[in-house]
């Protein structure tokens, strides 16, 4: 059930694949358990993505107002449904809020119950770290859609062969979900400056030439080729499989973190604690 398309540029394929710890416990309590697929100690190889945490949580509802500054979080909703600050989201949804220069920002369940939520730290560039906040609400029902034989790729952001998303990004990235019948494949386009991995939510799939299998509880990241212009992932469904790609324009500046803060330099972060505590921030408006 290969697609067959011209391939362009460079074909990428797993460079590393890190098996992720087991559940451990979370800041709210006995109900909330995470796993860390990206730590913002290892930015340096993940730039533009700052961190992921996998949320799990069965039982209270949990959340509740908190600030940040100084980059975008994009919220995925793997399993169950969230409240924010203007709306909810239901299963599968996304909300993409840049908190730029402040906000204070409410989310938390819906309900007690089952919960799974991908939150991921995105950078904003260094020249736009303190633009204006505002949020966008990424309904699954409404996400642009390619279709191939046994291949349905959801954009959340970014494009795929002809098909593009009109989310507003500050940092080129794309954001997809692929799912496969057993044994179909397909080939994926990315410029070849993108860094970008993986990760399985269901199912087994196999990536690149050398067909590197990956797995749930894995985090799989592409290799980065030298040069200019594009490249393409070949991806296989080895099962009835679901999986998330992102990959995006890295920046190449270090950040600073403290928290719930990024900046550029220390004195950003005493500057942004300073304002949060003098009551400058409010909730983000949608774009």
């Amino acid at each position: 059930m290969a697609i067959a398309r011209q391939q362009q540029g460079v074909e990428r394929r797993l460079e590393r694949v890190i098996v992720l710890p087991e559940p451990m416990p979370g800041q709210f309590g006995p109900a909330h358990t995470v796993i860390p697929v990206i730590s913002h100690a290892d930015y340096a190889l993940s730039d533009p993505f700052i961190l992921l945490m996998d949320d799990r949580i069965d039982g209270q509802p949990i959340g509740g107002p908190h600030p940040h500054a100084g980059f975008e979080t994009v919220t995925l909703v793997v399993k169950g449904g969230m409240v924010h600050d203007n709306g909810r989201l239901g299963e599968r949804d996304v909300q993409w809020m840049t908190a730029g220069s402040g906000v204070i920002h409410g989310e938390g369940l819906e309900k007690a119950g089952q919960a799974r939520i991908l939150q991921l730290w995105l950078t904003l560039p260094k020249a736009q770290r303190w633009v204006p906040s505002g949020f966008q609400d990424i309904p699954y029902e409404q996400l642009p859609v390619r279709r191939e034989p046994g291949v349905e790729v959801r954009l959340y952001s970014g494009s795929s062969g002809s098909v593009r998303s009109e989310t507003k990004n500050y940092v080129p990235v794309t954001l997809a979900e692929f799912q496969f019948e057993p044994g179909a494949s397909i080939e994926q386009d990315l410029p070849r400056s993108y860094n970008g991995f993986f990760y399985v939510l269901e199912g087994e799939i196999a990536v690149g030439p050398d067909a590197r299998a990956l797995r749930p509880g894995e985090v799989g990241w592409l290799d980065r080729p030298e040069g200019g212009g594009d490249s393409s992932i070949r991806i296989t469904g080895t099962t009835r499989a679901r999986a998330l790609l992102y990959a995006g324009q890295p920046q190449g500046e270090p950040l600073v973190s403290y928290g719930p803060f990024i900046g550029d330099t220390e004195a950003d972060i005493l500057r942004v604690m300073g304002e949060y505590r003098s009551g400058l921030y409010g909730p983000p408006p949608r774009r």
